[in-house]
């Protein structure tokens, strides 16, 4: 297997076609054109011709939205990055969050958060221990976090089923409802532990394990695609979601995703 420019680098260079099992160079500038625009933010028609026609490369997207293809380069890279990190190629462990984002006007699956006082939709996400996705869900804003836990957990249990321990915030569990707990524990064999604020600190406070979800999150707005969700469909968003991490874990941010211990 080849290697970059040097070979101490910490794994070798994997390309999104060549992970997928499609290695072809129509699908070669495809994965770039589609990297390009998560980056940049740019509109699929302003994107630069002179590699790819912007109706091909959002062809090549869709289809590999709707085949899984995305879904199955995602994993088979989180594998290998795991595996470079000296770490077990399926975890074990992972902390939960979500984040309310604004959208542009029009699209399914838009509502309010009351809590965070913003118009849009809510990306609802289970990542491992490094801090790399696993699994997300996509939905409106007005959805609870409870209710967006239920959806995730049940595609982690069914995805990574090496997963036992799941880290939340207070949010996904409280005095008055706790059912979040008791199912995922009964129905998916998943202890979701809650790591809790302590009511005498004020301010900014780093917590065990969660900053970890956090730290993904700003990985994630990085790219101007993401810093709204520009999106129609919710299923875009999320595949848009993947198309990051995997720009994350083929790029130079991946010397950080493996220096990083949490």
């Amino acid at each position: 297997m080849k290697y970059g420019r040097s070979s101490s680098r910490p794994f070798p260079r994997v390309t999104c076609e060549k992970a997928a099992g499609c290695a072809s160079t129509e699908t070669g500038w495809c994965s770039t054109r589609c990297s390009t625009c998560c980056r940049s933010g740019c509109q699929w028609r302003m994107l630069p011709r002179y590699l790819m026609p912007w109706d091909a490369a959002h062809r090549w997207f869709t289809k590999w939205r709707r085949d899984g293809t995305w879904d199955r380069v995602h994993d088979e890279l989180h594998r290998q990055v795991r595996v470079r990190a000296g770490r077990d190629p399926e975890p074990s462990a992972a902390a939960i969050d979500a984040q309310s984002i604004k959208t542009s006007e029009g699209g399914e699956a838009r509502g309010f958060d009351a809590g965070k006082r913003t118009t849009g939709r809510k990306r609802h996400v289970i990542v491992d221990t490094m801090g790399l996705l696993l699994v997300v869900a996509v939905t409106s804003a007005s959805v609870q976090d409870r209710a967006g836990g239920r959806i995730v957990l049940a595609r982690l249990a069914k995805g990574f089923r090496t997963v036992s321990l799941v880290w939340a915030d207070g949010g996904y569990a409280s005095s008055v409802d706790s059912k979040l707990l008791s199912w995922a524990r009964d129905a998916l064999n998943i202890v979701v532990e809650v790591v809790k604020r302590t009511d005498d600190v004020k301010g900014f406070k780093v917590l065990p394990r969660r900053w970890v979800v956090e730290r993904s999150f700003g990985w994630l707005v990085r790219n101007r695609r993401l810093a709204r969700d520009y999106e129609r469909l919710t299923a875009t968003s999320e595949a848009m979601i993947k198309v990051a991490v995997i720009r994350l874990m083929l790029g130079p941010a991946r010397r950080a995703v493996l220096a990083v211990e949490p």
